[in-house]
């Protein structure tokens, strides 16, 4: 059983910048696609950015592309997603989440391929 535990959400202005972290442990970690997604009040949950298990091929949504950087360090088990020029409409939970190892492809921004899901962490951006 893999679990994720995301950290380093908060408070910030817009204009600013966050580094959330996700913790993984149980299971192989380099053997998973990872991604993030968010939910914002009231919205359904979507697709931020997707990596693949060696970290060298990366896919973001529109509206973070450019801004959000997503990485991992698999010596270290742990996600990661640098987000820059933060905006109000980025204010959501953000949730970490991983794939099957036996998942076949590289990455996905498909929620139902991601079998593992953190708690969440909470980023309000301010106006």
């Amino acid at each position: 059983q893999v679990q994720l535990v995301e950290s380093g959400g908060g408070l910030v202005q817009a204009g600013a910048s966050l580094r959330l972290s996700c913790a993984a442990s149980g299971g192989t970690f380099s053997s998973r696609a990872m991604g993030w997604f968010r939910q914002a009040p009231g919205k359904e949950r979507e697709f931020v950015a997707a990596i693949s298990r060696s970290g060298h091929t990366t896919y973001y949504t529109d509206s973070t592309k450019g801004r959000f950087t997503i990485s991992r360090v698999n010596a270290l088990n742990t996600l990661y997603l640098q987000m820059n020029s933060l905006k109000p409409e980025d204010t959501a939970v953000y949730y970490c989440a991983a794939t099957s190892p036996t998942y076949s492809g590289h990455y996905s921004y498909t929620q139902s391929d991601y079998d593992y899901w953190g708690q969440g962490t909470q980023v309000t951006v301010s106006s």
